[in-house]
């Protein structure tokens, strides 16, 4: 016996694009050739972070188990002006259906559906310039190099959303998910309690005329699902994108319930969670005729008929037991949907990650009291130190301008620096005066 894969449809990860490569520095070395120029060669990009929609997946359980996704780093540029490797991208396969949120404020990156096949979230940094760049005819032989762009870094929630034309709703035990192996191949993990069915489920249905359209059926539904009541927040969502609701209800009341008053609280739930949903489309679907008394079907379908198909609602009695009136429900779906359309709702961009994500700087700034000193530290300033001429006038200014670009200013002002306060960075002791041109 196997283990069923987990139905899983929200889940947050960590992304994180790849590092710009570091310019070189380095002269040209020949024989017979004296005083050779700087040959120091480029950076390479960083890797972008890219979604890519995988038809064979239908669920977000594998990124329960891996939460962090990054993309590679830029090789460093090297010595006879050449430039460092691109770092490769990362290419994180979801379903269709699948939308990409910032992870704090909830906003829409992308909806990964419809024509969104593939899409780039996170870029990767750009390579630093190599030393042969910055000669000039009073500076011949620079000894400084651009570092590569940091890497760029994101948390998102991603939520599944299925794709499917119609949405069976209904109570639990009325009859959605035989239903839906009857008109399709789809087989619900089903239990015998409260909510039948454990996920939601999509099947495809093909007709006789050789037109087909997905169905899903849709658990969860329960009074008060819309304020999150059992599992109703969990797969209310899945109603979004359906263009035709069924409402499946249980006309013989095996259970005590009353098919009006189902539909009723049903569409209640689908207003408070979504007002738009009650202007889709709908179908009544008025299950197990096969245990009404004889003669008690005339009643209770003729009741649920005069009230709602004067509101455009079409009734049908249909047992998905015997499979009795499921062919004239599945034509009738097939003939709203033509009228309505196959195209995907698609849902807009909120948040531009360009604008919004900080980049990952690799250093610390601190103040030490004992010392009474600013540090900064980190393997960013380490390896600018390691290949900046800062004894030379136009290596200083270089490095001051590093400093201010990428942050150092602003992070030692919000812990309070004062102008002739100290800052140290490896051995280095520079008196802070403020502006970008001095430290």
């Amino acid at each position: 016996m196997t283990k069923m894969a987990d139905f899983i449809d929200r889940v947050k990860i960590h992304i994180k694009s790849g590092k710009g490569g570091d310019g070189h520095v380095s002269f040209r070395r020949e024989k017979y050739v004296a005083n050779g120029g700087p040959d120091g060669g480029d950076g390479g990009k960083g890797g972008d972070v890219i979604f890519e929609v995988d038809e064979g997946l239908n669920t977000l359980s594998d990124f329960h188990y891996n939460g962090k996704y990054k993309a590679e780093p830029g090789g460093d540029g090297r010595a006879k002006r050449c430039s460092g490797r691109s770092g490769e991208d990362l290419v994180v396969k979801v379903p269709e259906g699948t939308l990409v949120r910032e992870f704090e404020s909830g906003q829409i990156i992308a909806d990964l559906s419809g024509p969104n096949r593939r899409v780039t979230i996170l870029k990767g940094g750009r390579g630093g310039s190599g030393n042969m760049h910055y000669a000039t005819a009073t500076m011949q032989a620079p000894k400084y190099a651009q570092p590569g762009k940091p890497a760029k870094e994101l948390d998102v929630l991603l939520e599944l959303k299925l794709i499917a034309d119609a949405g069976l709703v209904g109570f639990p035990n009325v009859g959605k998910s035989t239903f839906l192996t009857k008109v399709s191949a789809a087989r619900p993990k089903v239990a015998d309690y409260h909510f039948t069915t454990l996920s939601p489920m999509p099947g495809v249905v093909r007709l006789d005329d050789m037109t087909d359209f997905v169905i899903a059926d849709i658990p969860g539904l329960i009074e008060g699902a819309s304020t999150g009541l059992g599992l109703g927040h969990d797969f209310l969502r899945h109603i979004d994108r359906c263009r035709v609701l069924v409402h499946v209800v249980d006309a013989a009341s095996v259970e005590g319930r009353d098919p009006l008053a189902d539909i009723r609280l049903i569409n209640n739930e689908l207003a408070r969670y979504n007002a738009d949903i009650t202007n889709k489309r709908q179908i009544i679907c008025a299950n197990k005729i096969d245990l009404l008394p004889e003669g008690a079907e005339a009643g209770i379908i003729h009741e649920i008929r005069a009230l709602y198909e004067p509101q455009g609602i079409p009734v049908f009695a249909v047992s998905t037991l015997t499979g009795e009136g499921l062919k004239s429900v599945l034509y009738a779906l097939s003939d709203i949907l033509k009228e309505t359309g196959r195209e995907t709702v698609v849902y807009e961009q909120e948040y531009f990650p360009e604008e919004g994500t900080q980049a990952v700087e690799d250093y610390t700034v601190r103040y030490d009291k004992k010392q009474g000193e600013y540090i900064v530290e980190g393997a960013l300033i380490d390896k600018m130190l390691g290949y900046t001429n800062i004894e030379s006038e136009k290596g200083f200014v270089f490095f001051q301008r590093f400093l201010e670009e990428h942050g150092v200013n602003e992070r030692l002002q919000a812990l309070g620096i004062r102008e002739g306060d100290t800052v140290r960075m490896y051995g280095h002791a520079f008196e802070y005066l403020p502006g970008v041109e001095e430290i």
